[in-house]
């Protein structure tokens, strides 16, 4: 009887450290976001207007396309030099996948991309979840 009691409780115990775990997991999941990392080398030929369009234009595309949930950008100022010429980062913010998907091809994007390719030397992107 002492055995079957101390295998109940056993049992017991790895199924709530289960369902804690998989309820851990879950809320973790709803709070990460998809985060698109861009940056830009511009050509030595670009004016300092020209770029400034181009930042204006990429920050306006979270008012024009709903599945971007945020924006961010900025100019490297890293003391390190290991930049490569690229000078200005955006950080764009999706909830999933799905918004990203969307964002790729949307036609706010692609006129962006137009707008932005004149002037454009390099491209560095990269995606990850935040934790």
């Amino acid at each position: 009887m002492y055995q079957v009691a101390k295998i109940s409780i056993t049992c017991l115990a790895v199924a709530f450290v289960l369902l804690l775990a998989q309820r851990m997991d879950a809320k973790e999941k709803s709070e990460r976001v998809l985060r698109h990392i861009v940056c830009f080398k511009f050509t030595d030929e670009a004016k300092e207007a020209q770029i400034a369009a181009v930042v204006k234009a990429f920050a306006a595309l979270e008012k024009k396309i709903p599945a971007v949930k945020g924006f961010e950008t900025g100019t490297n100022n890293s003391p390190e030099g290991l930049n490569k010429k690229f000078t200005h980062c955006f950080v764009v913010t999706f909830t999933d996948e799905k918004g990203r998907d969307e964002y790729l091809p949307h036609p706010e994007h692609k006129k962006f991309v137009k707008l932005l390719k004149p002037i454009l030397d390099d491209v560095f992107v990269i995606d990850y979840w935040s934790r």
